[in-house]
């Protein structure tokens, strides 16, 4: 049986991470639960040019097979853009078998599955995550099915991740940063190191998907590790 990993999508400037490791998750044979919020929505077509529609998804707005043509110009130069690999994705360090696949979930629908604690999952990635958002999960409230899931995965004391993208930083914010490292959860700035042999804006994307990797516990070969 596939192991079931949530992402949740929020309004953070960032969306290119959040592509890049639905892709990378999807190869590694996971199956992902995604949700989009309407703020995600918008920041995925300032920053990526890609039109995503809330009430009738599909992957391949994402860019994600769904038997997309990849020999389109314009098209490859935005899966580029996005940090999506052309041809045989070259993110695994293993044969990872059978892709997983998506699942997606209004981020209004609060009848979701994994709006419940008895959906198991390996863990939850908010990412890029919202400052709002997090204030909202470190104060329990649960206004979408992001929240919810997120509630969920905190009172079953599973791996909650949450990727904010902002600077500089409010006092306010760095207080639910420490309040969210108190509840348990991992935050993980998307903060790129320079030590892997950057080349490319995909390299520096690849160094913080491949740091979410390493907290789900998820095999790649995205980035060379220190020492190697």
């Amino acid at each position: 049986m596939k192991k079931n990993i949530v992402l949740g999508i929020t309004g953070a400037s960032g969306s290119i991470y959040a592509v890049r490791l639905l892709e990378v998750v999807i190869a590694a044979g996971y199956d992902v639960h995604l949700s989009i919020t309407p703020s995600a929505k918008l920041v995925l077509k300032q920053e990526l040019e890609l039109s995503v529609d809330l009430e009738a998804f599909k992957p391949s707005s994402l860019l994600l097979g769904d038997g997309i043509d990849t020999s389109d110009s314009k098209l490859s130069m935005m899966r580029q853009s996005a940090g999506i690999s052309s041809g045989d994705s070259n993110v695994l360090s293993f044969e990872g078998g059978e892709p997983g696949v998506i699942h997606y979930h209004h981020h209004q629908d609060m009848t979701a599955s994994i709006a419940s604690g008895s959906f198991l999952t390996a863990g939850m990635v908010i990412c890029p995550c919202s400052t709002g958002t997090l204030a909202s999960v470190v104060n329990a409230l649960s206004t979408n099915l992001i929240q919810r899931a997120a509630q969920v995965h905190l009172k079953e004391r599973r791996k909650l991740i949450v990727v904010p993208r902002e600077t500089p930083l409010s006092v306010p914010q760095i207080e639910s940063m420490l309040r969210a490292a108190q509840a348990g959860m991992v935050v993980l700035p998307a903060s790129p190191g320079f030590y892997h042999g950057v080349k490319t804006i995909q390299d520096r994307v690849d160094f913080v998907v491949a740091r979410i990797c390493d907290q789900l516990g998820i095999e790649h070969g995205l980035i060379r590790r220190w020492g190697t």
